[in-house]
């Protein structure tokens, strides 16, 4: 790439990665780039994440979009966190909420508190105590800056249709100057002395020439595993499942602001509410499962009436050793897979490409750019596959021989060591530029049924009556408030008229 000239990008590829980058690159670069996307209508999209994390808030304000304008063009709902049912064992249900896990008290994080209550015996589930988990149980939801009590607000993110939301960036995108092509790629062209890809050629005896590529391919990754030939690290020794099923049901009442995640004899299998509709899939591992038994037990598992046939998806869980080579990023399904347990695939996305704008080259002699941008994709990731292991793992399902597998499987040092600082003195500690949070590890640790020796010393002070009565009261505080919010479908249709107001 050359310093001297407005540089050209290429991005291989649409979907939600590839509209994504376009949209974001289109705001941001104005008219210091030439950019250009690249897909055909004859290639299918896997569109499996439709539930996502609330830092989509970030990536949304950045672009401008009013919350009720993106409501409106991608049929969203809410989404105070995930649901997990029969993780621990067939009969047991927990909540991973999002925001702030009880109150802390001084130094001392909730976490250290609900543990010397339940030393004591004065503390109940730890759900209770979760504003998000709350809410979500009761069906209520409200957004920022609109609580109508001192309780802090819900930290919310979103569901919504993955091809409705890639097709409005490409609105978006467009209407800044994106050019869209219609064609396939036929080939890579790489310069012999650098090794940098040089154009695509496409069908139609058509020719892109580009100054930086972007490979939103998908799980094929033409331009970063073909062409430039990087490798794929396979992680399905620590996460098994290799196929989904994916169909969509008739929406049914009351509407749910969470998702769910319910454990089947080889996965789990996800409900994802809409407004239109309720995504559904079942994710599984087909050494313990036949693809016939797995589509029978979604289809027998729906809430509504299927609106198609099961759509089968393959899958290796794992990443590209670097998602940036050469001249060429990856994003997306090329750049890797982390199954969607926990609705991270859209934020990594969105991370690689906010990470890529604050170091977005210059020229092609920038490797140390390369590098560091690499090295932190790469931490990224393991601290993601991390904590979807811990899901797996620590499981009392036994005599199934795919979860006896999952807790019999000898674990990445990284989480190892997590799980038993927490089994020892129930302390979480966030890693730096971790993105779950020391509340979102307690919540699956004690979920899955860790139950810690010990607690922190600060908390051994504490009188238990007062104790007993700070947890009583803000359990009692939780439900009050939470029953005095809107309900789900109440706030949405909210929002909605707002718009039109």
């Amino acid at each position: 790439m050359s310093v001297t000239k407005t540089p050209s990008i290429v991005i291989a590829g649409g979907g939600s990665a590839g509209w994504m980058a376009a949209a974001a690159l289109s705001r941001f670069l104005g008219n210091a780039g030439k950019i250009t996307l690249i897909e055909s209508e004859a290639i299918g999209t896997v569109g499996v994440g439709e539930a996502t994390i609330p830092q989509i808030h970030h990536f949304n304000n950045a672009l401008g979009i009013p919350e009720a304008e993106f409501l409106e063009q991608t049929n969203a709902t809410f989404k105070l966190g995930i649901e997990f049912v029969g993780w621990r064992d067939a009969g047991h249900s927990y909540f991973h909420g999002f925001g702030l896990l009880g109150r802390a008290v001084g130094i001392l994080p909730f976490r250290d508190l609900w543990l010397k209550g339940r030393f004591d015996g004065s503390a109940e589930e730890l759900g209770i105590y979760n504003f998000n988990d709350v809410a979500a149980r009761a069906g209520r939801m409200i957004g920022l800056g609109h609580s109508p009590s001192s309780v802090r607000d819900l930290v919310y993110a979103y569901h919504f249709d993955a091809t409705l939301y890639a097709a409005f960036l490409r609105r978006m995108a467009e209407g800044r100057g994106v050019v869209r092509m219609d064609a396939m790629i036929e080939a890579v062209e790489r310069d012999e002395e650098s090794g940098d890809i040089t154009a695509l050629r496409l069908d139609g005896d058509r020719r892109v020439e580009g100054d930086f590529f972007i490979d939103c391919t998908g799980f094929r990754s033409l331009l970063l595993g073909g062409a430039l030939g990087v490798p794929f690290e396979d992680w399905s020794r620590w996460l098994p499942c290799n196929r989904a099923l994916a169909v969509p049901c008739e929406r049914v009442d009351p509407l749910h602001p969470y998702t769910r995640s319910t454990a089947r004899s080889a996965g789990w299998q996800w409900r994802i509410p809409l407004q239109h509709r309720t995504g559904n899939g079942h994710v599984y591992c087909a050494d313990f499962i036949s693809d016939d038994e797995a589509a029978a037990t979604l289809l027998a598992n729906l809430d509504g009436k299927a609106q198609a046939d099961p759509r089968p998806i393959r899958f290796t869980t794992g990443r590209r050793a670097q998602a940036w080579s050469h001249n060429c990023l990856a994003l997306g399904l090329a750049a890797g897979f982390m199954e969607p347990l926990e609705s991270t695939s859209l934020h990594l996305i969105q991370t690689a490409v906010s990470r890529f704008l604050k170091l977005i080259p210059s020229s092609n002699r920038e490797h140390r750019v390369r590098d560091t941008f690499n090295r932190q994709v790469a931490t990224e990731w393991e601290q993601i596959r991390d904590f979807l292991v811990l899901h797996y793992t620590v499981n009392q399902r036994t005599g199934e021989p795919f979860w006896d597998y999952c807790r019999n499987m000898e674990l990445p040092d990284t989480l190892a060591a997590k799980i038993g600082m927490f089994e020892e003195s129930g302390a979480v500690l966030k890693d730096e530029g971790e993105l779950f949070t020391e509340e979102g590890w307690t919540q699956v640790m004690v979920g899955q049924g860790i139950e810690p020796q010990s607690y922190s010393a600060l908390a051994r002070g504490i009188d238990e009556g007062e104790l007993r009565q700070f947890l009583s009261s803000l359990a009692e505080a939780y439900r009050q408030r939470a029953q005095a919010l809107p309900t789900h479908a109440q706030w949405i249709d909210h929002v909605m008229k707002g718009k039109a107001a």
